[in-house]
């Protein structure tokens, strides 16, 4: 079986709660940070002595918001994933922030950490439609936060950015992709808005009060997204994510590629052994269980081969390359059409799916309706 090769670190902390986010997270004022990052070193300790590793390639710092921490806060942590670890300049090393609230001194940090890639959660451009979904920055602290990146040695930058707000029209979002590329950043991540439960968003959906745009204007933004990308030599390599060439980011590949990776940190996913597993949320539980326990599970179950095949098919689908039929075949020693071959001729049919060679993959057409095509490879 193959060991994992990637870490996720989840910072639940954040100084603001955006109103679209569903991620386990808490306002970051009078928090234990100091027993949480103790309690996180703790674990990836016992998480490596029950599944040892051979060498990380790459490690993913998310939230919340990681940024929102302080140096002093910030320092014990990155040591300790660096030790336990044994990190050797991995191939990617990505830690998110928000526009506006990281210092030079911060980035000096996480440069002499390790840090080679900062993924920076940007959403919009326009400062009315950031105050609605509850962002705390501005359009000046994108430009000040990439400029400061860059001054301090950083080139491997990604910036997310959101399409289907409330109140937003397609000319904002062909604005927001304008202003984008004005900044030359060599990795994109753009989403629709999924209105989740928990949410303020949700909140106010229930109450008839969130003016979301009509379907065909969401469709038509992920069109232009596409198009003016794919036009200013992006590679379009999932269904969200388009890089310059040698840009992709590795570590989400992991998890597409149906590949094993450590999840540490409270709410935090893992998939290990053969297990997938998510810990517990509430931050002083988390800690709790850690210390009583090693490994603060909420769940976890071992994952049967037709699970597996399953994710091999959806997870794989979301690249635009698609899913190797030899690989498929090479994992589970049965061809992917034993399987799912009905599913993947009525697809096909439908003009949502191609078959291309060694690549089983999704057309633009099935690129619009993805979520759709996956739940066809649910057995």
């Amino acid at each position: 079986m193959a060991l994992p090769k990637a870490v996720y670190v989840h910072i639940p902390f954040c100084e603001q709660i955006c109103h679209y986010c569903d991620f386990n997270k808490v306002y970051l004022k009078g928090q234990p940070i100091e027993e949480y990052v103790k309690a996180c070193e703790k674990e990836m300790k016992e998480a490596v002595s029950q599944f040892p590793y051979d060498h990380i390639e790459t490690v993913y710092i998310g939230g919340g918001t990681p940024s929102s921490l302080s140096s002093q806060q910030l320092e014990p942590l990155l040591d300790s994933i660096n030790q336990v670890f044994s990190l050797q300049k991995p191939r990617e090393y990505t830690f998110e922030i928000n526009p506006g609230n990281i210092s030079d001194e911060k980035l000096s940090l996480l440069k002499s950490a390790g840090v080679n890639r900062l993924s920076i959660g940007a959403q919009a451009f326009q400062e009315d439609l950031l105050k609605k979904i509850g962002r705390a920055h501005d359009e000046k602290d994108i430009y000040r936060t990439i400029e400061s990146a860059r001054r301090m040695g950083f080139e491997n930058i990604s910036i997310d950015l959101m399409f289907g707000l409330p109140g937003q029209s397609v000319a904002n979002f062909i604005e927001s992709i304008e202003k984008s590329l004005e900044l030359e950043i060599p990795h994109f991540s753009a989403y629709s808005l999924k209105v989740e439960e928990k949410t303020v968003f949700h909140q106010l959906q229930r109450k008839g009060k969130l003016p979301l745009p009509p379907e065909d204007d969401e469709v038509a933004m992920y069109d232009v997204l596409i198009n003016m990308l794919t036009e200013q030599n992006y590679h379009h390599y999932e269904i969200s994510n388009f890089s310059k060439n040698g840009y992709e980011s590795l570590h989400n590949l992991t998890y597409w590629n149906n590949e094993e990776y450590y999840g540490i940190g409270a709410g935090a996913h893992g998939y290990v052994s053969g297990q997938r597993y998510a810990n517990v949320g509430p931050i002083k539980k988390y800690i709790n269980n850690v210390h009583s326990q090693g490994r603060p599970l909420l769940e976890s179950h071992v994952v049967s081969t037709a699970e597996k095949m399953e994710e091999e098919m959806f997870l794989g689908l979301r690249k635009l390359e698609g899913v190797s039929i030899s690989q498929f075949q090479n994992r589970f020693n049965k061809d992917p059409f034993e399987i799912f071959g009905n599913n993947i001729k009525r697809l096909k049919s439908e003009g949502l799916l191609k078959v291309e060679d060694d690549r089983i993959s999704l057309t633009k057409n099935g690129l619009f309706v993805a979520n759709e095509v996956f739940e066809k490879f649910l057995l």
